[in-house]
Parts: structure tokens; sequence; C-alpha cells
């Protein structure tokens, strides 16, 4: 059965809810401010399967329930575990399973970070296509302090958002920073009072839902493997996305919308 065909999924650690193609999960855990355990992985995954199958689902946003987005590891559920040093490590790879899964999601994903982002928060949320944050809200690193380090692909994606230098000082040091830091330094889009931010970010989800479906799904892996493409190699690729967008009907309401100067209405077909 396809994805369109069921209700909204149910979780023990998410809330899923959907309005006028964008797809918001809410991570509900507040009582532990949103720390990551496995069931909470496992979810998320499954969501996000359900958001890239659905073509009613064409953003999504990913926020926590109550004063955090996510705190990082639950350090109280890990410290009463008892795990193999194979169960550990496949723990870990579950982080990097999520992470992949927002940036290789064919949908645009906007982390909207409402209050702390530490640790693998904040690795899922620089997985994100963007990051809005609350003014007071606070994203951080703190990996080295705990005698660990990141994950999720961070030590290659945040040197190309914030440039080398910033990168090391907030992976290096474990520098909280709060929304507007963020967004002087490129790491976040947009920095909003916290009492406007959803509303910000729904604003923006809803543009970017109102965008041709099949252009994003072939724009966001182009921009996401730039940085290691060939410029021959990206000028083929292009060349194919353009071929195929220009296969559609999406394509041809485009073109129509242009001439007759209204706005285009695309299906994703």
């Amino acid at each position: 059965m396809s994805a369109d065909a069921t209700a909204l999924p149910r979780y023990e650690t998410l809330l899923v809810s959907s309005d006028a193609h964008v797809l918001t999960i809410r991570f509900n855990r507040p009582e532990r401010l949103n720390a990551v355990i496995e069931t909470l992985y496992l979810e998320l995954l499954d969501a996000l399967q359900w958001a890239q199958r659905s073509s009613q689902v064409r953003a999504v946003i990913v926020t926590g329930e109550g004063r955090a987005f996510c705190v990082g590891a639950d350090m109280k559920a890990h410290g009463s575990a008892t795990r193999t040093l194979f169960q550990r490590r496949a723990y870990l790879q579950l982080g990097n399973d999520v992470c992949e899964a927002i940036a290789k999601l064919s949908k645009p994903v906007i982390a909207a970070v409402n209050g702390y982002a530490l640790g693998a928060g904040a690795e899922m949320a620089v997985a994100c296509d963007f990051i809005v944050m609350a003014d007071d809200a606070q994203i951080g690193f703190p990996e080295t302090s705990i005698g660990t380090c990141v994950g999720g692909g961070v030590s290659k994606l945040l040197p190309q958002l914030v440039g080398l230098t910033q990168a090391r000082r907030l992976l290096y040091l474990g520098d909280k920073i709060n929304g507007e830091e963020a967004m002087r330094i490129g790491l976040a889009l947009a920095s909003h009072p916290k009492a406007r931010l959803m509303a910000e970010v729904q604003t923006l989800a809803g543009r970017l839902a109102k965008q041709a479906p099949v252009s994003m799904a072939m724009l966001k892996p182009l921009v996401n493997r730039s940085a290691h493409t060939s410029m021959e190699s990206q000028l083929q690729q292009e060349l194919d996305a353009v071929f195929t967008c220009s296969t559609t009907q999406d394509w041809q309401e485009g073109v129509d919308a242009f001439a007759e100067r209204r706005a285009p209405i695309f299906q994703g077909q």
C-alpha cells in the first residue's frame, strides 16, 4: 500500500502532522529535552521513509516538542543500558543513517531549532537543507568535552557551511552559539523571536512546497554533491536534470503559467 493511501504514521517518540504538502516531525520526549534513544532514531527513519514515498509531502519540518530541539544522546538511558560492542556500533550507525536519510530525502528539510540543539541534535540539524533558529536557541557540538567525536557527516558539512576556522572553533572547543550568531556565520538561514519561529518556518516550508517537486528532487542532490564533483561532471548532471524536467507535465505547466502570467500549480508529474 502506498503512503498516500494510509493515515499519518503514529509513533512513541515523535509527533507527526501534515498541512498543505508540508510534513512536520516533532521529537516528542520533552521530559528528557528530546534526548535521543534508539527508538527515536528508528521511528525517525520510518517517518522519513514515509515522507519519501508520499507524493503529498513536498517539504518537511523537523523540530522539538517543549523547550529543546534535541540535546543529543540520552546519557541516562545509555548509562543504564548494557550493550555489546556490536550493539554499540549498531546504535552509532543509526545516527549516521538518520543524517544520511535527511540529506538524501528528495524533498527539502528544514530544522526549526526551538531550543537546545546539541550533539546528535545538532548533527541532525546540519543534515537538513535549512536551519532556522529561535533567537535564544543554542546549537553546539560538545563531543570533545565528553570524550567522543562528531558523527553524521558534520566534519564534512560544517566547514562547507561556516568555513574552516569557524568549524574548528565550534568542533574543537564545543562552543554553543545562539540563533543570531548562527545566522551571522552562515550556519542558520534565519533567526527569529521564539514566538514567531514556527510561523516563519511554516511560511518558508510553504514556499518550498509550491516549487515543482521533480525539479526539487533533481536539484537537491546536485547541490549537495557539488563540492566534490568536477565541473565537467556537474554540467552533464545538470543537463540530464534539465532534460528529465522537460519530460514532465509540470514543465509544461511552468511554461503555460509564465505565458499566462499566473502562478503555476505543480502536480509532481
